[in-house]
């Protein structure tokens, strides 16, 4: 077995890779940056979002409490996994409902929140700890971008702290190297006239898709990309801008094409309609397009596979 991106299988997708890898010395070390999207690139999307795994169990334990919550037309169509009420009501005021179950708290308390929800974590499917979501021939290749110098940094359509607070232990990303959907703060003052930080219903922005995406990473690093890796249209401008890097960039798409050990989708953006199939645009655009059910020896970490 190969000791470099063992679980990607021999091929022209592998080959390609290490290849653009091989040559990076010519480029400057400053300039060696890659970011990875996360849903759907890093780790499962399927059969939801990781972070809507977490709204859900938040609303759940809320509305034991407060049942009047469950009444809400937002959150009955969430509790009920009522697709067609969701799409009906909207998915952005869903969204923006579930995101205001955070309203006034600290960054410390909504911290403590995802830290409970990621230690009791268990998928739906497979039944593993959070950790067994993750895609671990893309840990692989985070090792194997370090092992060239590379600065790897983490870009999602979800919420920037949620992401922030997962990524070192998950990905050994840190937080500042993270790039989402931001909410806003609001300054506060206690009893005591100390300073606080509450979070708010306000997004910064819109949601981090498409063209906002690489917006965010300019204001938010200043550093771009050599590489990019994505799955969906939302991903489209990340990776056409590392394809565009004056040094001859790397764009990689992931194709879930594997309906035995994954599932099989036509990945696509949430906030807006894609007008052409990603993976007809990474061939048309000459990206290096991974199958897989082709390219991945294995899919997920160890625990989950077992």
């Amino acid at each position: 077995m190969t000791t470099r991106l063992p679980s990607w299988r021999p091929g022209p997708t592998r080959d390609a890779i290490l290849a653009f890898l091989d040559g990076i010395d010519r480029v400057p070390v400053e300039d060696r940056v890659a970011y990875l999207d996360n849903d759907g690139t890093m780790w499962g999307e399927k059969p939801q979002y990781v972070q809507y795994f977490f709204f859900l169990d938040v609303l759940r334990r809320r509305a034991a409490h407060d049942p009047a919550l469950a009444e809400r037309p937002e959150f009955a169509a969430v509790l009920a996994s009522d697709a067609a009420a969701i799409g009906e009501i909207g998915l952005a005021t869903v969204a923006g409902a579930l995101a205001a179950l955070f309203d006034g708290q600290s960054p410390e308390e909504f911290a403590a929140a995802v830290d409970d929800f990621a230690a009791r974590f268990r998928h739906p499917v497979h039944g593993g700890p959070l950790a067994t979501v993750v895609y671990h021939p893309m840990l692989e290749l985070i090792d194997e971008l370090r092992a060239h110098e590379v600065t790897v940094g983490i870009v999602t359509g979800g919420g920037t702290e949620f992401v922030r607070r997962l990524s070192p232990r998950l990905y050994g990303v840190p937080p500042e190297l993270v790039v989402g959907t931001m909410i806003g703060y609001e300054v506060a003052r206690d009893d005591e006239d100390r300073l606080n930080l509450r979070r708010s219903i306000a997004l910064l922005g819109p949601a981090n898709e498409g063209s906002a995406k690489i917006l965010n990473i300019q204001s938010q690093t200043g550093r771009a990309p050599l590489i990019a890796v994505g799955n969906s249209g939302g991903d489209r401008e990340m990776l056409e801008w590392a394809q565009a890097s004056p040094h001859g960039g790397l764009a990689v798409l992931i194709d879930h094409d594997d309906d035995e050990r994954e599932v099989a989708y036509r990945s696509t953006a949430a906030t807006f309609a894609d007008a052409e199939p990603i993976t007809a645009i990474g061939e048309r655009l000459g990206w290096v397009v991974v199958s897989m059910a082709r390219d991945w020896e294995q899919v997920f970490a160890p625990a989950a596979a077992d």
